[in-house]
């Protein structure tokens, strides 16, 4: 007959030890609320941001950097704001092209031992601890989103937005994948792959746009708000 397993409660410890807590634990819990808070109260001066994620290793010199600025840059004429990582690479490509413009350029920095520093083309700048806090920030405010070739941060984030489009739990926004021939493998492997064993379906594969370049992403994105109106993906029944 299998043994019995039984949890100790110690009435000193009381639900720290029951529940593995620990006197940091209820810290941490603030820490995370402040940084939700600080940040929603910065963000909601912001409007129609389009979120633009790519490589942090993408140099100046690149095409793929020359073409994200030119997307800032439209963006900005268009009445766009731009919010990204804040990092270098894509990042600071697409706050360079809201810059260049005297837009609104927001970045939200994330604490990492390598990769991470600000770049110098922002209007605003927030510093995050917690990705998850950081991630929600992202997708909450924005009116759309642009993804560049970039690498699993960069594949996190696409995932991310596309998943929460797909299961309905964030509304419809523009969705550009930038670049047919980087992100080409990986969308034919979802059609040859993931549809055909029905891990998807084919609607699914409409959630997104593939995009040449900047003016074909902005093209797109204009399209869809023209046509639609110009909403954040926050849906206020959930």
């Amino acid at each position: 007959m299998a043994g019995k397993t039984t949890t100790k409660f110690n009435v000193e410890g009381g639900f720290s030890e029951l529940y593995g807590l620990n006197m940091e634990e209820p810290w941490r819990i603030f820490r995370i609320m402040a940084e939700f808070v600080d940040s929603f109260e910065t963000m909601a001066k912001h409007k129609n941001l389009v979120s633009v994620f790519g490589s942090a290793r993408t140099g100046q010199d690149d095409p793929v950097y020359q073409d994200c600025v030119r997307l800032g840059e439209l963006l900005t004429d268009g009445g766009y704001g731009v919010l990204t990582g804040g990092g270098p690479g894509i990042m600071e490509a697409a706050n360079r092209g809201a810059w260049n413009k005297n837009g609104d350029s927001v970045g939200l920095n994330i604490r990492l031992p390598m990769e991470q520093h600000p770049n110098e083309y922002q209007t605003e700048s927030l510093d995050f601890r917690y990705f998850f806090v950081r991630k929600v920030c992202f997708l909450k405010y924005a009116v759309g989103i642009v993804v560049y070739p970039g690498g699993f941060g960069t594949l996190d984030e696409f995932s991310e937005a596309l998943t929460l489009i797909q299961t309905s739990k964030v509304r419809t926004v523009p969705l550009v994948a930038v670049g047919k021939e980087y992100w080409g493998p990986l969308f034919d492997w979802f059609r040859g792959t993931m549809l055909r064993d029905r891990m998807i379906n084919e609607d699914d594969l409409d959630l997104f746009y593939v995009a040449e370049n900047a003016d074909d992403a902005y093209g797109f994105i204009k399209r869809v708000h023209d046509s639609r109106g110009v909403k954040t993906t926050v849906r206020q029944d959930i």
